[in-house]
């Protein structure tokens, strides 16, 4: 469970490759990556952005400051609101270590769309930044994830308890940072890990996008005092208990479990920007590209230095997941990819457990959306308007990949691989 737990980390709240070591690196990549306060952090930005154009270092190390603060615009945005984790792996991007607010500011359904917004767009400029960097670049980054971190509680600096290695360690416990010093993490990051990031800035902007395009006003008055006990929602005062009835973890806590039924029951939303449910679709066969140039550049490496992802060739048990990379785990993603890419074009039909003959077509149901009912969904009635015939993806498809991963398991793997 721990490997698990620490690969949500890593793709929860995604590492970002910096430099705090090369001598090659741009002095303001440096000051950036090395920054203790806010605004230190942000100047240093401002002139790896101004240089990007020419120069492929600093253009990385811009995109990936562009993502990093993208998770703090996110991270920052909930804190403000007095959001606490539910503490579930079924909600895992709500598991964010994000610190307690005494005093939290009122939250409504509009300043909750405007957070995603601005963590959607921030993630997009991160993702063109990256895309600059030449394919041939020659990017070496040494970084100590103990030395880097982003803003959790808005307090303008950037503390040791807020450093990826101590978000990790609270990801993988559960809640907030353990006392003591998080173990360090030194990783090389090169030009295949800015594929790597790119992918998962696509990744997280097709989650973004596709929230957004529905309206989810009724979700959010009905069960977002889950998220934002304090944050003035609709129903606070009615079912919202006492600070001392509240509980952590939402299966140790009734009244959270309680919520999430209702969160679940009231997905039901309504399409009001169909243009993001279709850019979802785009975001996530974009991911599958850069995944597979990723694979590409980390096949043409030969050297075996301190890998975030490596290849077969570079043997090892890698220190963040204890996983070595085999060629069966690669050959298994490979075709992963085109299987996911098979079903996002509508070359390939999903299953649906109680439909015989025929399969959703996702690319159909990103591209001509109708409004989006989860418990429908599941059992049937609402991925109807979905459905053809065709060739549809079985059972044996699936256990066919699953089975090359091993002890490590599909879930873990995929997380770290992207």
């Amino acid at each position: 469970m721990k490997r698990v737990a620490s690969l949500l980390a890593s793709a929860f709240i995604l590492l970002v490759p910096l430099s705090s070591a090369s001598a090659a690196m741009p002095e303001a990549a440096t000051a950036l990556f090395e920054a203790k306060t806010v605004a230190a952090r942000d100047g240093a930005l401002s002139t790896l952005e101004a240089a990007a154009p020419k120069d492929p270092a600093s253009a990385y190390a811009a995109g990936a400051g562009e993502f990093f603060t993208a998770l703090e615009l996110l991270a920052s945005g909930l804190h403000r609101h007095g959001f606490e984790s539910p503490q579930s792996f079924m909600l895992p991007l709500m598991q964010l270590p994000v610190p307690t607010n005494p005093n939290p500011e009122p939250l409504t359904y509009e300043e909750f769309r405007s957070i995603l917004v601005a963590f959607r767009d921030r993630l997009a400029k991160s993702a063109a930044t990256l895309g600059s960097v030449p394919a041939d670049a020659d990017i070496g980054m040494v970084i100590d994830l103990t030395h880097v971190g982003i803003d959790l509680n808005e307090d303008g600096t950037i503390a040791p308890d807020e450093s990826m290695a101590a978000i990790m360690a609270a990801l993988s416990h559960g809640g907030m940072a353990p006392d003591g010093a998080a173990p360090a993490l030194t990783f090389r990051f090169d030009r295949a890990d800015g594929y790597w990031l790119q992918g998962y800035a696509e990744f997280l902007m097709a989650q973004a996008d596709f929230w957004l395009a529905h309206d989810f006003r009724g979700t959010f008055d009905g069960s977002f005092h889950m998220l934002f006990p304090r944050a003035k929602l609709p129903l606070q005062d009615i079912l919202v208990p006492p600070p001392s009835e509240m509980g952590g973890n939402m299966f140790s806590s009734e009244w959270r479990i309680a919520d999430f039924i209702s969160m679940v029951h009231m997905i039901n939303w309504p399409v009001i920007e169909p243009e993001r449910r279709k850019a979802a679709r785009q975001e996530l066969l974009e991911m599958i590209r850069l995944s597979r140039e990723d694979w590409k550049a980390i096949r043409a490496e030969t050297d075996n230095d301190r890998e975030w992802l490596p290849g077969p060739q570079q043997k090892g048990e890698n220190q963040l997941t204890g996983l070595e990379v085999g060629e069966e785990q690669l050959q298994a993603w490979l075709a992963t990819l085109t299987m996911a890419e098979d079903l996002l074009e509508g070359r390939a039909l999903l299953p649906h457990f109680r439909i015989t003959g025929k399969g959703i077509n996702m690319k159909r149901f990103f591209d001509e959306p109708k409004p989006f009912d989860l418990v429908l969904s599941i059992t049937g009635p609402g991925i109807a308007p979905y459905l053809e015939t065709g060739k549809i993806l079985t059972s044996d498809d699936f256990d066919l990949i699953q089975r090359e991963f091993g002890g490590g398991g599909f879930l873990t793997f995929a997380l770290w691989f992207n």
